[in-house]
């Protein structure tokens, strides 16, 4: 007999994928190019001249084995330490190699940390809104997802509603900042109240609490925004990282797990996910790949474009009415729906080839999400059609 959990889990299929399929068929009829397609975040950036130049310079000079062999199962020594060192220097940290391990990216990681910290039945924590994968990454460990509503005002943390809800039970909090779906980058003021609260239940429930930081669009903050380094304010932080979004690697799937070195048996938890990959078929990621992005791991593809589109979009939408707080980063703006049903919303949007994704399943209602990593003409090319669409619908 089959699991009938996953057999249930194809009843739930991705939103974000479904409208992302949607796009594509339109996209087959009136071509493309006229479907102003803001559902996938997938970046649309090239990639760095730099990582495709070490690529070929490898497969020219290196040995294949050492290109296309396993790795070790922590990952590649060289590549780990390069990264620590990346860390320390950008950040102030103490990282060594031997607190990093390498990953199928950010979920790889998050799945990774999750096992490392809690036991089936012991609860974590999200902020809404959040990223709808959370649920299964959370879930399917045995775990238990519990997301703390939103302040919508600014879409910093709920302070209040997270100190009711972090219970004895909850082992680790999630953040991810910046934040995939609002944009929004969480100030050092949140990141230390935060650190402040973990701190004192830490010292009232007798047991470690750890911050899990999901960190993809690390790199995508706009000019003069505050990013704070979270692992820099909590001792017990696992940070979660992933070269998709900086690099425009999404299809390579290279990230890393970063655990502070001040944080509860920092010097074993790399060695036990090498462990949990065992019982995930993790395993290791790509050898080449390791070793490709350890050469260019202080550079970036060129993010300038995502605040570009940020601004146009931001200025026309509230130009237009729409409620919204302003993005700090990603390339993600989350607006107020111009009725209560978020839904009905974006299915009327759907009439003027805008493709947007309800905020349903990000944990907040009445809201949709704009995945601005198209190319910035094709951009203010939709201004015309949003303008339609308000001034016929609303």
């Amino acid at each position: 007999m089959i699991v009938q959990k996953y057999k249930d889990m194809l009843q739930g299929k991705s939103v974000i994928r479904q409208l992302s399929e949607f796009a594509t068929q339109r996209g087959k009829e009136i071509g493309y190019e006229n479907v102003f397609d803001y559902s996938l975040g997938n970046p649309s950036v090239p990639t760095p001249q730099a990582f495709t130049d070490t690529m070929i310079r490898m497969l020219q000079e290196r040995n294949p084995m050492e290109l296309h062999g396993y790795s070790q199962s922590l990952g590649i020594p060289s590549v780990r330490d390069k990264v620590a060192a990346s860390l320390n220097q950008r950040f102030g940290m103490n990282y060594t190699g031997n607190h990093i391990f390498m990953t199928t990216g950010a979920a790889g990681a998050i799945a990774h940390a999750v096992r490392c910290v809690t036991e089936p039945g012991d609860e974590v924590l999200t902020f809404a809104p959040y990223f709808p994968e959370y649920a299964p990454y959370i879930n399917l460990t045995g775990a238990v997802l519990k997301v703390v509503p939103a302040d919508t005002e600014s879409f910093q943390i709920n302070f209040e509603a997270f100190e009711q809800m972090l219970t004895e039970k909850v082992m680790a909090v999630l953040i991810n900042t910046p934040n995939n779906p609002s944009g929004i980058v969480y100030s050092t003021q949140t990141i230390q109240e935060l650190a402040r609260i973990m701190r004192d239940k830490e010292m009232q429930y007798g047991h470690d609490i750890f911050l899990i930081s999901d960190e993809p669009y690390r790199e995508i903050v706009f000019a003069g925004v505050d990013s704070p380094y979270p692992s820099k304010f909590y001792d017990n932080t696992l940070s979660c990282y992933s070269f998709s979004k900086s690099l425009s690697l999404p299809g390579e799937r290279i990230g890393y797990v970063a655990v502070n070195q001040a944080c509860t048996d920092a010097d074993i938890i790399s060695v036990m996910c090498s462990q949990i990959s065992r019982g995930t078929g993790h395993n290791c990621p790509p050898s080449i790949i390791q070793l490709a992005v350890a050469e260019v791991l202080d550079l970036t593809a060129d993010l300038s474009v995502y605040e570009t589109n940020m601004n146009l979009l931001y200025k026309e939408l509230t130009d237009l009415g729409f409620e919204c707080v302003k993005p700090g980063g990603t390339f993600y703006i989350f607006p107020k729906a111009l009725e209560e049903d978020a839904v009905a919303f974006s299915e009327k949007a759907k009439k003027y080839d805008l493709v947007l994704v309800p905020s349903d399943s990000f944990g907040v209602q009445g809201y949709f999400r704009l995945a601005y990593c198209i190319d910035t003409q094709k951009v203010e090319r939709s201004l015309e059609a949003f303008r339609k669409f308000v001034k016929a619908e609303y």
